[in-house]
């Protein structure tokens, strides 16, 4: 069996697999440029590979190949807003490792603090995604057909907290625009049927410097827009960590913000904690 490529999802210490430090990315072979443009050709040849691509699989795989920290710990402010006006404050703290594993806590207010959630993706069976439930004394276990829920009130779904395989989707290059000032490529990702997704497609701006995704939009079994996620980002060491994610659902008229503090990348985190266990401690 030909075993998946996931690429970065983003969204919580998200989303949203990609390449690591510890797997850098080799020139082709039979490349020998002469000695003295040996130095030129090694700056150009990024560049050159992100302008020449003709496919909208070729722009999948340099999001694939987007460096993302070994692992990554943050404190997040979650506000929920509805049609109406009013809002919800939420207060996580999550710790991640790699794009398989993730770990969060709610903090604040009183009634969701202690509710935890746990995600384990697996390339060989089935995700592992677990809520602890104070308040109940329950573990929820999140099935494969729970995924299109509501992540805890959010714009965000269960599915969206999992990272997305290369080959488990068809790609289409719709054209180019401009972002921000920024010239983008416009990349349709189709899920097969096989992902079972709740998404008949995805459709995301890429910018074309350096293969970030800055605007999604998805869309919804019937092919209706459903909604928009936008990310705000920063470089940090050699990565490009979010700094706030928002979400419109423009169906339900309801937003999610998320403001990213306190980040951490590379701190050594330990794949034990990511253990059912380990949910019912807060941090």
């Amino acid at each position: 069996m030909k075993t998946p490529v996931r690429r970065r999802l983003l969204l919580l210490p998200g989303s949203p697999g990609c390449s690591s430090p510890d797997t850098p990315w080799r020139p082709r072979r039979g490349c020998r440029p002469r000695p003295g443009l040996r130095r030129g050709l090694l700056l150009i040849l990024p560049l050159a590979s992100l302008l020449t691509a003709q496919t909208g699989y070729d722009i999948a795989m340099m999001i694939a190949q987007h460096k993302t920290p070994v692992d990554m710990v943050s404190d997040m402010t979650m506000t929920l807003t509805s049609r109406t006006g009013s809002s919800r404050t939420l207060t996580v703290h999550s710790v991640r490792k790699g794009e398989d594993k993730q770990i969060i806590w709610f903090l604040a207010p009183a009634d969701d603090r202690g509710v935890a959630f746990l995600k384990i993706e697996y390339e060989d069976r089935g995700d592992e995604m677990r809520m602890w439930l104070p308040g109940f004394k329950r573990m929820r276990r999140i099935s494969s057909s729970k995924k299109g829920e509501s992540f805890m009130g959010s714009d965000l779904s269960y599915e969206d907290l999992t990272s997305r395989a290369l080959d488990e989707y068809v790609y289409k290059l719709m054209g180019e625009d401009t972002l921000d000032g920024e010239p983008v490529w416009i990349l349709e990702s189709t899920p097969k049927p096989e992902l079972r997704s709740s998404y008949s497609r995805i459709v995301s701006r890429v910018r074309q410097s350096d293969s970030f995704v800055p605007r999604e939009e998805y869309y919804d079994r019937a092919g209706n827009l459903l909604k928009v996620r936008t990310i705000e980002a920063r470089e940090m060491k050699d990565y490009t960590i979010p700094v706030r994610m928002f979400v419109e659902n423009v169906q339900k008229e309801h937003t999610t913000e998320l403001i990213f503090d306190n980040v951490e990348v590379d701190t050594g985190v330990k794949d034990d904690l990511f253990h059912e266990r380990n949910l019912r401690r807060l941090p």
